[in-house]
């Protein structure tokens, strides 16, 4: 149950409109914290072309989705879970990572750069600051354009995750993938 009404189509005004058919064309998504963004539609549209940029910036979709993972688990947000679970499972991240970072622990990741970007984010979040190590060792696996994506995924993914949080979006209790509390 969402604390929000889930704006209809045939509801919205045309602005709204129109970013919702934009959006939903270049395959954005539109539900869970989107249900809220589109009350703003500029600032949907803004939200949308950043996550795209910070995409686009260079770590793999594999070295994202794990620092998206990490950032859902420290928020506890239960909507980003179950979908972004289905697309870690779809891009090859195993059911033993997921369940890893779904219970607080560390996955066994062998990948250099998979697991800083999973170590970094967590450093930032729990911590406040990145350590100087922390920092020089990202430095040597990432060029600046990477570093400053996976940095400023921490902030924006944050956010997609406190608005769920918000906005109480749960998914309906019939979704597979579940956040452990």
């Amino acid at each position: 149950m969402t604390r929000i009404a889930i704006l209809k189509r045939a509801d919205m005004d045309a602005e709204q409109g129109k970013v919702f058919d934009d959006v939903t064309k270049e395959g954005g998504p539109t539900g869970g914290p989107y249900w809220a963004y589109i009350r703003n539609p500029q600032m949907m549209r803004e939200l949308q072309n950043v996550s795209n940029t910070l995409s686009a910036s260079g770590p793999s979709k594999r070295e994202r989705q794990l620092s998206i993972m990490a950032i859902i688990r420290f928020w506890g947000a239960e909507y980003p879970w179950s979908v972004q679970t289905r697309a870690a499972l779809a891009m090859g991240i195993s059911q033993e990572i997921i369940d890893a970072i779904n219970a607080g622990g560390t996955p066994a990741l062998s990948d250099a750069r998979e697991k800083m970007s999973y170590d970094l984010t967590n450093e930032l979040l729990k911590t406040k600051k990145l350590s100087d190590a922390t920092y020089a060792a990202a430095s040597k696996l990432f060029n600046e354009k990477e570093l400053m994506a996976v940095i400023a995924t921490v902030g924006q993914f944050s956010m997609t995750c406190l608005t769920t949080i918000a906005y109480d979006c749960t998914p309906s209790p019939d979704v597979p993938h579940r956040l452990k509390h």
